[in-house]
Parts: structure tokens; C-alpha cells; sequence
């Protein structure tokens, strides 16, 4: 196998893994200054005890998310050696202020959060909730704002080395790529965030535990996911795709499978790609739609892949194309599950329906999955091409190390993240069995006895 494959291969599997982790602690800290909120304007302990409770959550996805992110800033430097002398000069800003400013501020306040609520008092308490959420908000802005540049990179210039460097930061920050694409990130966040924590409350229901908890759980995760996934397919995600159509027609094309420039092109529910015979076998197609979404206009033209150069083409169509229909479908089922349980919510019926509670704890892991497939139609459809257009990926990587070697540090990280896995889940296992319920008030019934 040769270096390039297998850097790609290592880069693929830490940053999968990597995260798994911020989506939900950037969810959850919404959600946790959601429930402070309502602790403050209600004055119910409950919420108080809920939001601490999911900021324990929170701490471990945290700590488990700074280990596994660390190794993929080093890979830059160690594998990625011609990308970070070609750029570094552009995307080191937007690091070195996520780092500097975003992760001091959530890390910091985390631990305020943490173990200063008595000597902070409520609404400080409330105050450090909103700097946690602040600090994961504003870390995801600068790390999707490098990702931004990297898809339609802006605001550069060639130096004497052939190296970029920055020519304006405000236009950094303002790529028109990055806006829609950091909002479709977030609410992405809060969907798997909300999916979680009605997942959870129905296993307390479920389980005939922690009965109040659950339906708070279940309350504030059907209610927000189901916003959330709602404007995931718009106007995020219609938007996002827009600016794919944009500045990456021939990622549009691949994504849909569309081989043939067409007037009044079909949007293609299933089929599979053929790229030798450049068709897509047993489609299902709906008329013209394709084109309406992309232009709003039922008989617009919409190029295909016949329409650019081979060399310019996305590497691996097949597996762009199955990743895209996977995100879009599984965000089209968060919509219809949501929907379905808020209706059982507002009716009341909800929480004493065990086939839907099922549904909703079964559903925990499919948000990470459609993550996982929306960042993976992210970087594919940008391929060949580290930076769009400007660098391939060919010649973005370190040509000094080996395969040998990158399989070796390769089988290392999957050592170690296996074991940081199970450490994680055995960390969520105990504070699940613990439960939201302070320890001096969950035995009444044993100080009666005593």
C-alpha cells in the first residue's frame, strides 16, 4: 500500500474517532444552559440537578475529546508536511485562536461550572454555564472556519516561497463557504445532543428509575432535537448545498450520482453508481427536482460529471455518493421519529408509550452516524485536492515517511483509542447508574426505615 493511502487512511480514522466526542459536548452545552435557564426562571431543583448531571457527561466526552484530539494537530507536522508549509501561514490562525481563546475559555469555565456552584450562587453559576457553551461554540467556529478555507479557500496570497499567506483575516472569518457550513455543524450538535438525552430518559422510563428525570430528559430532547433537525434540512442544509452547487459543481454532481448534464435534472432517492459505465444502476428518481433545489428553477441546467475533466473528479464516487444519501436520509428519519414523539408528547401520551420509548433509546447511535457520513461527504467531495483547487492532495503529504510507519503508529492509535473507548463508556456507564439525583436526597425511604 503506498504512504499517501495510509496517511489518509490514519488522518480518516483519528479524526472519526476524535469525533465522536466535541459533537456532543458542543449540543449539550446548549442544552445545559437551556435547563440553568429554566432552573433560574422556575426555581426548580430539578433542572439544576439535570444540568449538573449532564455536565458530568459533559467533562468525560470533554477530557476523552483534548486526548484524542491532540495526535491530529501533530499529523499536520508528521504526515502532512507539504500541506503545512504550502498553508500553515493561513490555517494557524484559526488554530492557534481556537486553542488560545475558545478551548481556555470552555476548559476553564467547565471547572467553574463544576465545583464553584455554592460559592458562586445561581445566577453566576448560570453565567459560567453560558461561557462553557460560548467557548465549544466558538471553538467549533474556528475549526470549521480552517475547514471553511480548505473548501473555498479565500483571503490569500503567494509568497516568495510559494507559500500563502494571509491577506486579509476579516475575510477569513467572512468566506462565504463558512457560514452556512458552521451553522449546519452546530444544529448537526444539537440534534445528536437531544437525540442522547431522550435516549437516556427513556431508558429511565423504560427501567422504572429516576421517573422525573426521564420525562425532563425526553421533554427537552424531543423538543429540541426535532427543531434542530428540522432546520438541519432547512435552511441549513439546503443553503450548505447551494454552496456546493456554487463553488464545487463537479462535488454536486458526484454526490447525486449525475453523470450527464440534464435540464431539469432528477434528484435520485437510491441507486448505485457505476463509474466505469458512468450510470446509476436501478435508480429511484424524482423529476426535476434536483434542479429546482439546486436553482429554484424546475428546468434549470445542471452539470454533470461529463461536464469537467476527469483528473478534477472526487476519487472515490461510490463511497461520496452512499455517504451523502446517508446523512440526508437519516436526517429525513430524525424529522419523522422527532415529529412522531412530539405529537406524543403535546398529547400527553408519550411517556406511556414503551414502543416509542424504544424507538427513541434505539435512536441514541444514528446521529453520530450521519455526522460521521456528513463530514465524510465534506472531505470526500473536496478530493483530489487538499486545498480546493490550489493544492492536491498528492502533493499535500509528507513524502519522507513511510508506509511501514504510518502502519505502525497506525495500529498504535487504534490500540490506544480502543482502550480510551471502553474507558469512556465504563465513565458514562457510572454516572448513568448514579443517576441526576444528589446522593443525600435519594434515600428517603432508608431515612424512614432508620
Amino acid at each position: 500500500m503506498e504512504a499517501l493511502t495510509v496517511h489518509r487512511i490514519q488522518f480518516a480514522f483519528t479524526v472519526v474517532f476524535h469525533y465522536l466526542f466535541p459533537q456532543l459536548t458542543m449540543g449539550l452545552a446548549l442544552l445545559i444552559v437551556a435547563m440553568k435557564t429554566l432552573a433560574l426562571r422556575t426555581g426548580d431543583e430539578h433542572y439544576n440537578h439535570a444540568a449538573r448531571f449532564w455536565a458530568r457527561i459533559f467533562a468525560i466526552n470533554f477530557a476523552i475529546g483534548v486526548v484524542t484530539g491532540i495526535p491530529m494537530e501533530f499529523q499536520f507536522g508528521t504526515n502532512w508536511a507539504g500541506f503545512s508549509r504550502y498553508s500553515g501561514g493561513i490555517i494557524g490562525q484559526t488554530l492557534a485562536m481556537e486553542g488560545v481563546f475558545s478551548f481556555f475559555l470552555e476548559s476553564s469555565f467547565l471547572g467553574a461550572f463544576l465545583f464553584g456552584e455554592k460559592r458562586l450562587g445561581p445566577r453566576l453559576h448560570w453565567l459560567a454555564a453560558f461561557l462553557v457553551f460560548l467557548g465549544s461554540w466558538l471553538s467549533g467556529f474556528f475549526i470549521i472556519a480552517t475547514n471553511a478555507w480548505m473548501q473555498h479557500p479565500v483571503a490569500y496570497q503567494s509568497g516568495p516561497n510559494g507559500a500563502l499567506a494571509l491577506k486579509s483575516f476579516w475575510e477569513l472569518l467572512l468566506n462565504p463557504w463558512l457560514g452556512w457550513q458552521y451553522l449546519h455543524n452546530m444544529i448537526a450538535s444539537v440534534v445528536t445532543a437531544s437525540v442522547v438525552m431522550a435516549a437516556l430518559g427513556a431508558f429511565y422510563l423504560l427501567a422504572s428509575r429516576d421517573q422525573d428525570y426521564g420525562r425532563l430528559f425526553i421533554r427537552i430532547g424531543v423538543t429540541a432535537g426535532l427543531i434542530a433537525s428540522a432546520l438541519l434540512i432547512f435552511p441549513t442544509g439546503d443553503e450548505q448545498g447551494r454552496n456546493v452547487a456554487y463553488y464545487q459543481p463537479v462535488t454536486l454532481a458526484a454526490m447525486e450520482g449525475l453523470f450527464r448534464s440534464a435540464a431539469g435534472a432528477p434528484l435520485a432517492i437510491i441507486g448505485q453508481p457505476d463509474v466505469q459505465a458512468e450510470t446509476l444502476d436501478n435508480p429511484i428518481l424524482v423529476p426535476r427536482a434536483l434542479s429546482f433545489l439546486t436553482y429554484r428553477r424546475w428546468m434549470a441546467e445542471v452539470r454533470g460529471l461529463d461536464a469537467f475533466p476527469r483528473d478534477t473528479w472526487p476519487d472515490n464516487i461510490p463511497l461520496l455518493y452512499y455517504s451523502y444519501h446517508i446523512m440526508v436520509g437519516l436526517g429525513t428519519i430524525f424529522v419523522a421519529v422527532l415529529a412522531l414523539a412530539g405529537f406524543l408528547l403535546w398529547r400527553g401520551r408519550l411517556y406511556d408509550t414503551p414502543l416509542m420509548l424504544w424507538v427513541l433509546m434505539l435512536l441514541a447511535p444514528f446521529p453520530y452516524i450521519a455526522t460521521t457520513a456528513g463530514w465524510m461527504t465534506a472531505e470526500l467531495g473536496r478530493q483530489p485536492w487538499l486545498v480546493y483547487g490550489l493544492l492536491r492532495t498528492a502533493e499535500g503529504s509528507s513524502v519522507a515517511v513511510s508506509s511501514g510507519n504510518v502502519i505502525f503508529t497506525l495500529l498504535g492509535f487504534a490500540g490506544i483509542y480502543s482502550v480510551l473507548a471502553v474507558l469512556f463508556l465504563f465513565l458514562v456507564y457510572l454516572e448513568v447508574e448514579r443517576g441526576p439525583e444528589p446522593e443525600t436526597q435519594a434515600g428517603p425511604q432508608a431515612q424512614t426505615a432508620a
